[in-house]
């Protein structure tokens, strides 16, 4: 089935949420001393203000590590959905980018949720504005509306479900055994790579991620014929030169899995090199390889980091407690429709981990359950 691309150019974000500006904002390297006085600081904080740092495995090593140290948790969106939302704390931070902010407020609006930059967004939510994303599902109503997590809050609340890139095929596998025909939005790396594998009816918008985006499928031929007993790790938002080359394709925890349970000596990866130091941590004895994004001529063989989730700093965590800056405030009414599907997807994963059947009838579309 050939995919239908709604063909959404995205402009250059100009102003606090340009790549440029976004590069600028991140902290310069710590020295030893630095990094364990911040962190030192930065732990008392979180305890005086019964707050929990929950932290993406994309951000600097620093924040990751003060998370596990302190209670917190580091680990994809899901997951990050998930622990703030059930987490006794009063107050979340959250050290990712915008969408993941928004997502902890949606679930969890009686709790303060800080960031430590609230210029960290993300180029998936960009390139998916709601205003032009609610025109296209207005055009196309007989269609279940299935948004990725990298959106912003007025985007849920217009779509029935949210998936992250740990669920999505299920999902969609779920949906497809229904008879329903799929609006996907917003990455058309990771839409084609579900509607391949689950063959379902998906009309797609036509995002991508500015990070993923960039792996280059002929460079990666290359790499692997320098090393040919490496595993191929890859995440979905890839393109498909990319992903047709791996030998894993899933969410960063698969990801990270892969490395710690495989028997491969050397892995290469292909996703956000903020992963890799968990990777190192959890598997310190396995070699790492960043997937290329680039040729030989390049002054970066791989550049794989997102510049958003590099602004988050501990310095600026520190300031988010200390100043109560960089809180994720929302509109009631966009939370409550933003919350439906949100929910949706965490009561399908609950029930799908614990082996209960999903029924196959009973959501309208843009509803819910009927």
């Amino acid at each position: 089935m050939d995919q239908l691309l709604f063909d959404y150019t995205r402009q250059d974000a100009q102003g606090q949420s340009c790549t440029a500006h976004a590069w600028a904002k991140v902290p310069a390297p710590l020295s030893t001393a630095q990094r364990a006085a911040l962190k030192t600081e930065a732990a008392a904080l979180l305890k005086a203000h019964n707050a929990v740092l929950v932290a993406h495995f994309y951000v600097d090593g620093d924040l990751q590590d003060l998370a596990l140290e302190t209670g917190g948790i580091v680990s994809d969106s899901l997951e990050m959905a998930r622990f703030g939302r059930d987490h006794a704390a009063q107050t979340l931070v959250v050290a990712g980018v915008r969408f993941m902010g928004e997502t902890a407020k949606i679930l969890s609006p009686e709790k303060r949720v800080l960031m430590p930059d609230l210029d960290a967004t993300c180029s998936l939510d960009l390139g998916c504005p709601a205003d032009d994303f609610t025109a296209f599902c207005d055009a196309h109503p007989d269609r279940t509306v299935v948004v990725y997590a990298n959106t912003s809050a007025a985007v849920k609340a217009r779509a029935d479900w949210m998936v992250t890139s740990s669920c999505a095929l299920e999902i969609v596998s779920h949906l497809k055994a229904q008879g329903k025909k799929i609006l996907w939005a917003p990455d058309r790396h990771l839409g084609r790579y579900i509607q391949e594998k689950t063959g379902a009816d998906m009309l797609m918008w036509n995002g991508a991620c500015i990070v993923h985006d960039e792996f280059k499928g002929l460079e990666l031929e290359l790499l692997r014929e320098q090393h040919p007993g490496a595993m191929i790790l890859v995440h979905p938002e890839s393109p498909q030169s990319v992903v047709a080359q791996a030998d894993v394709v899933g969410s960063t925890s698969a990801l990270i899995k892969a490395v710690v349970e495989g028997t491969a000596q050397e892995y290469v990866v292909a996703t956000d090199n903020g992963i890799l130091h968990r990777m190192r941590q959890l598997a310190p004895n396995k070699t790492l390889i960043e997937a290329p994004t680039a040729g030989n001529s390049a002054t970066c063989k791989s550049c794989a980091h997102c510049p958003w989730m590099a602004m988050n700093s501990l310095q600026g965590l520190i300031d988010c407690l200390k100043l109560g800056q960089g809180q994720i405030e929302l509109d009631e009414p966009v939370r409550i429709e933003a919350k439906a599907c949100i929910t949706r997807m965490l009561d399908f994963t609950a029930a799908l981990k614990a082996g209960v059947p999903q029924p196959q009838a009973g959501l309208v579309p843009h509803i819910g359950a009927a």
